[in-house]
């Protein structure tokens, strides 16, 4: 429950409350990892848990907090996977963390929701990023996948906060999502996760593509998180997906429209041929080959 007080809080207050609080993680994450260790009968590799918190960004981000602490305590390279994370913590400290995390509401549909997408522009920037040669697609994913952090924390703790900012979309009050969230909150939620972020003391390059300063790996992540919200929130018939796939095109050149489009899940033959045919309609009256 949002108090009085809170609702006059600007950006830097919200950042500074919600850096503060303990992180939950998704439940299926606990299942998991309790069905992994009863099929495999072992100890789990670090492979193994990072493919648990590669899918969970509250996991991931109490990970990568934890192992950047540790790391610099020691000294060494910045954590910028999670595996690296898992490797810089060690299993045993996993399992620790995982056991001592609180659960998500999953009844809260709002948070369910800002979730799922998060962890589909995470996917898709790992299919993507591998067709770019990135010389590490994981750090996009993981850039894509905790990019919404923001919005997932409001969503935990103080879900009034997102809702307002879908009412007022929905009312008409205001035309589109970033200018509602303004309108009832003061402040974007990507503000609040880039402020996030620096409170954590993210390593910098995370930091960088989740900022989107311009370069091809942070509009990557841009375009993976984009791509998510509108397959997520439209469906397949989404007007904005030709103009993704477009736009993936000018920044994966090696990838055709079709292998691009493919890449979205949910998708049948029929879907992804209307939705190159729209895609190469954009790229030849913008000139491109």
């Amino acid at each position: 429950m949002v108090t009085e007080f809170q609702k006059h809080w600007g950006v830097d207050q919200w950042a500074a409350y919600l850096s503060a609080q303990e992180l939950p993680c998704m439940p299926r994450s606990k299942a998991r990892l309790l069905e992994l260790e009863e099929s495999l009968g072992e100890q789990l590799s670090p492979h193994d848990l990072a493919s648990i918190a590669a899918s969970d960004p509250f996991l991931c981000l109490s990970l990568l907090r934890a192992a950047e602490e540790r790391r610099s305590q020691r000294l060494g390279h910045e954590t910028t996977t999670p595996l690296a994370a898992v490797m810089q913590l060690g299993t045993d400290e996993f399992h620790q963390l995982i056991a001592s995390s609180a659960e998500t509401n999953e009844s809260n549909h709002g948070l369910a929701d800002c979730e799922a997408r998060s962890s589909l522009a995470s996917r898709l920037a790992m299919k993507w990023g591998s067709a770019r040669a990135d010389v590490s697609p994981d750090e996009v994913a993981m850039a894509s996948l905790l990019a919404e952090m923001g919005e997932l924390l409001l969503w935990s703790v103080a879900p009034e906060l997102p809702l307002a900012a879908i009412e007022a979309l929905r009312s008409g009050m205001s035309q589109r999502s970033l200018q509602a969230q303004v309108d009832t909150c003061g402040f974007r939620f990507k503000d609040l996760t880039i402020k996030c972020a620096t409170n954590w003391r993210l390593p910098q390059l995370l930091t960088q593509l989740i900022r989107g300063i311009d370069n091809p790996r942070a509009n990557l992540s841009r375009l993976c998180i984009d791509t998510a919200r509108h397959l997520y929130s439209g469906g397949p018939d989404d007007p904005a997906l030709p103009s993704d796939i477009a736009e993936a095109r000018k920044i994966i050149h090696g990838a055709s429209l079709e292998w691009l489009t493919q890449q979205l899940p949910g998708l049948d033959d029929e879907q992804v041929t209307t939705i190159v045919g729209k895609a190469e309609e954009l790229r030849q009256s913008q000139g491109h080959p």
